[in-house]
């Protein structure tokens, strides 16, 4: 017997708001961990940055950087290594022919009535202080006194993250897995962390940053191969694990209430002020072509990342996004309500 019209009305509109809360429901926990190949609600990818002339960017490992002019800095594997665009996608200059090869950790830190570049260099086992313009200023060189490395060789520093006081934070983070304090002097004064699994233990503390959402201001250490991001006090003490779910955490860059971790794994996660999760960037639904270094051009798709290793905010809260890749790919992520056109006005 046919059912009624009635009935089939009935049916349609519970199948259509069964849709409407499966769509609507927050994305925590496993869920988000099952959800791949996602947009944003939040961002949006440009796909008008950089300009195509500009779009060389080298073998893309490293950092990336915004300085109060607008201006990205991004490092490369290949000279020059540091690479300087505008917000309107041009190429601007370069500079560190022989830094190629190892330049990684880039943080950009105001001193006085200038900004600086501190470099950590994975080669050259030390970070150094830079002008925007290239210059070297000064060293901080490997931690000797600290009794932890029977040779240089052995510290392979991968990010830097400077307080407001001047204290220099260095992540060993392919020697070690320490996370080494100095004053603003580059005199060492401690180390923490060290290798394990435990709650203040890490294995590859790849990026770090000062989180400045709260006061007293504190560390984030994204401890990669953990696949965890930890909180440790400006003094080194272990404070909280966040519990947020992330797969190969490389870095951490703060804005506002906001925290954004590059996946190597195929996203970017965005944290908020309570830090939780708020939204998993354009994951990639190809799990073979995460965080593979060697993926070509032809399987690189618009809203979908391959292997996020740095990132930065600007002033307005856009993002952009370094992946790990030889042929080199840096993505701009406009965030809602920032028009295209605003976001390349000249800061």
């Amino acid at each position: 017997m046919k059912e009624s019209s009635l009935l089939w009305s009935v049916r349609l509109v519970c199948a259509a708001l069964l849709v409407l809360m499966v769509v609507r429901s927050p994305l925590t926990g496993s869920e988000s961990e099952e959800r791949e190949g996602a947009g944003s609600a939040l961002y949006q990818w440009d796909t008008a940055w950089p300009k195509p002339e500009a779009a060389d960017f080298g073998s893309t490992h490293g950092g990336v950087a915004v300085d109060a002019q607008g201006r990205i800095f991004l490092c490369s594997d290949t000279a020059p290594a540091v690479r300087i665009f505008s917000a309107q996608g041009e190429r601007l200059g370069s500079w560190g022919e022989d830094l190629a090869g190892g330049l990684h950790g880039m943080a950009l830190v105001r001193e006085g009535e200038r900004e600086v570049l501190y470099l950590a260099h994975t080669a050259r086992h030390e970070v150094l202080v830079a002008s925007l313009e290239g210059e070297v200023l000064r060293r901080i060189p490997w931690p000797q006194a600290s009794g932890l490395y029977a040779t240089l060789d052995q510290y392979n520093p991968t990010s830097v993250a400077v307080a407001d006081d001047g204290m220099v934070f260095v992540a060993d983070g392919y020697g070690k897995s320490y996370v080494h304090r100095f004053d603003a002097g580059g005199r060492w004064l401690s180390a923490f962390g060290g290798p394990g699994k435990e709650n203040g233990q890490l294995n590859t503390p790849h990026g770090i940053a000062i989180d400045r959402r709260q006061s007293p201001a504190t560390l984030l250490v994204a401890d990669r191969e953990n696949g965890r991001l930890q909180r440790f006090g400006l003094d080194g003490s272990f404070l909280e694990v966040i519990q947020v779910p992330l797969r190969r955490p490389c870095g951490v860059a703060v804005f506002e209430g906001f925290v954004a971790v590059p996946d190597l794994a195929g996203r970017v996660t965005l944290i908020g002020a309570k830090n939780e999760l708020v939204e998993h960037l354009f994951d990639n639904p190809t799990p073979e072509l995460r965080a593979n270094n060697g993926v070509g051009r032809e399987l690189w798709k618009q809203g979908e990342f391959i292997a996020p290793h740095g990132l930065a905010f600007d002033a307005k809260g856009n993002l952009y996004v370094q992946d790990w890749l030889a042929l080199g790919r840096v993505t701009r992520l406009l965030r809602s309500g920032v028009r295209a056109s605003e976001a390349q006005e000249s800061k």
